[in-house]
């Protein structure tokens, strides 16, 4: 079965630029944190939820390949897809598009794992399963 993915439109602020007029490096994991909150809830799950219910997602790792910069007031695609997911994990894809043309701006990905309010790993809910799948 594919696995589901979302696309958020994102129009860069100019607080979120360098003085160069490029977007900053440390927004894209943000947009990418974005991508994920909207996934879940096209999935019919808010995060709040999960956490009101002791389940938390921490991201563990976090790359991003830089190809072309985002610039102020460019109107983005952040493409946001559930790569695999194990029994206590789940790794994430993101393409980050200029809308316009459709140019590649970023590829990145994270891995998340599965932690009570205690910071301990723990098995991922059936019910996230079942929604995610």
């Amino acid at each position: 079965m594919a696995q589901p993915t979302c696309d958020i439109e994102i129009r860069v602020r100019y607080a979120e630029t360098d003085r160069m007029g490029y977007l900053h490096h440390s927004r894209y994991a943000v947009f990418f944190e974005m991508g994920r909150t909207e996934l879940l809830r096209q999935q019919g799950l808010a995060y709040k939820d999960l956490e009101d219910s002791g389940v938390y997602f921490a991201v563990v790792t976090l790359s991003m390949n830089f190809r072309s910069p985002a610039r102020y007031d460019d109107v983005l695609v952040l493409t946001t897809g559930i790569e695999r997911m194990t029994t206590a994990r789940i790794d994430h894809s993101y393409i980050l598009r200029r809308k316009d043309t459709g140019a590649l701006l970023t590829e990145g990905s994270t891995t998340l794992a599965c932690v009570d309010a205690g910071g301990r790993v723990i098995p991922i809910p059936e019910f996230i399963k079942r929604n995610s799948c």
